[in-house]
């Protein structure tokens, strides 16, 4: 593909709402994905992703909207797994690791029962963020909104029950409500972040912002920043690779972000 019909792809309204779409995944997970990675909910966020696969099967069988189901289903499936985390004596990867080989042996079987054409749920192993519509932009924009809002209403409490949970309790912060809100805002944003980029690569769109930015920050606020910044410039510029050298979008996506990190750590770049 030649410069003049690279740029004109870009004029496309369909490369322009992935562009956008690319934008708002990046901010979105990279703010999340701070708390993520600092909370150690990294396997959550697997989990999360592999459960979808069950969800979609599920769905499909039930007859239902694949979106409707992918969303209905993980919401119920992250506070399932936060329930049980909070219930058991078992550590957090420990139950974790139940739900992602359960899911996953769940999901290879409902698949088989699932009547006729069965290429839409493959689809969602490695999604299209080249298919994303005006309504799921509207979806992550109020979605972006609504979780910019709340933490940062919330975020000197939000910070302590990240740095110290137990401590956040002792002052009177309601941890378990808190934590029951960040969990089904995480599950939305699995959950449209999957249609983007798949089953295969939600996980990085949460942890490789946030570590990187990790790397570069000392301080919670600029870590935020950071992180939300290298998630909606990786989304630009991976889409950019992905319309000039017709690659994959969001695989292009997930390598410019894995490109960053590796380039922050071998950089001698200082901290702030």
């Amino acid at each position: 593909m030649n410069f003049s019909e690279s740029i004109s792809l870009f004029s496309l309204p369909f490369m322009q709402r992935a562009i956008i779409g690319g934008i708002l995944l990046g901010i979105l997970g990279g703010i999340l994905g701070g708390f993520v990675i600092l909370r150690q909910l990294s396997l959550f966020g697997n989990a999360l992703g592999h459960t979808a696969f069950l969800a979609v099967v599920i769905g499909a069988l039930l007859q239902l909207p694949p979106m409707m189901a992918l969303i209905g289903f993980l919401l119920l499936f992250g506070l399932g797994i936060n329930y049980l985390i909070e219930k058991t004596n078992l550590g957090g990867d420990t139950i974790l690791s139940i739900v992602i080989a359960g899911s996953v042996a769940l999901g290879t079987i409902g698949f088989n029962f699932v009547p006729g054409y069965r290429g839409n749920l493959l689809s969602i192993l490695f999604g299209d963020i080249l298919a994303i519509s005006n309504l799921d932009l509207v979806f992550l924009a109020i979605l972006l909104a609504v979780s910019l809002g709340w933490l940062g209403l919330t975020l000197p409490k939000q910070i302590l029950l990240t740095l110290n949970s137990e401590l956040a309790q002792i002052q009177g912060i309601p941890v378990q409500r808190y934590q029951y809100i960040f969990m089904i805002i995480l599950s939305l944003a699995i959950a449209l972040t999957i249609r983007a980029v798949g089953i295969l690569l939600v996980n990085a769109f949460l942890v490789i912002p946030a570590a990187t930015a990790k790397l570069i920050c000392n301080e919670f606020v600029p870590f935020l920043g950071v992180s939300a910044l290298i998630g909606a410039l990786s989304g630009v510029i991976g889409m950019v690779l992905s319309g000039t050298l017709n690659l994959p979008s969001g695989p292009s996506i997930v390598l410019v972000q894995l490109l960053g990190f590796l380039v922050v750590v071998f950089s001698s770049r200082g901290r702030f």
